[in-house]
């Protein structure tokens, strides 16, 4: 019964540690995909607004004044470096790729989380079970305590190494 409760502890402090690790991740995805959508906001805006400088003289392009003209390329300019910085990390493309990759640590935080609770769920009655068998000497209580007891540790396994192998809703 110590080396359930044992291991009880062991998937507990494990789901919350992945519980946790998925809200933080959740949260950084989300921030992320808000910066990325500031930066496309912003690239339109700058988009259009040397569209609407250099529309105003379409009929006569020969006849854009210089400086609109300049103001309407380094527009331009700024629209290109906002789609990517790969110096700063803080392009859309960049953005994306990032908050892709908190969105996938997420979700593998998710899936370690579910298999620590089936695994806690199973050594909580595996528990219930060996308490059981000890008092009353029921052989089958034993086994099956014994079963679930091999079922949580199984589950934690794959909680810490591959959580995303078994899919359970």
């Amino acid at each position: 019964m110590a080396v359930l409760a044992a291991s009880l502890a062991i998937s507990e402090m494990g789901g919350k540690s992945s519980q946790t690790n998925a809200l933080l991740s959740h949260a950084e995805a989300s921030n992320l995909w808000n910066f990325f959508q500031a930066k496309t906001i912003r690239q339109t805006v700058l988009r259009t607004a040397a569209d609407e400088a250099e529309a105003t003289f379409k009929d006569n392009p020969q006849n854009i004044p210089a400086a609109m003209k300049a103001q309407s390329d380094r527009w331009r300019q700024t629209a290109q470096r906002y789609e990517t910085e790969p110096e700063t990390g803080e392009g859309r493309k960049e953005l994306m790729v990032r908050a892709k990759a908190k969105e996938e640590h997420r979700d593998r935080s998710l899936a370690a989380y579910h298999m620590f609770e089936y695994a806690s769920a199973a050594f909580q009655l595996a528990i219930v079970l060996a308490g059981a068998a000890a008092l009353t000497s029921v052989v089958w209580l034993t086994v099956i305590s014994c079963g679930l007891g091999v079922l949580g540790l199984g589950f934690t396994v794959v909680a810490f190494v591959a959580p995303n192998l078994i899919h359970l809703p």
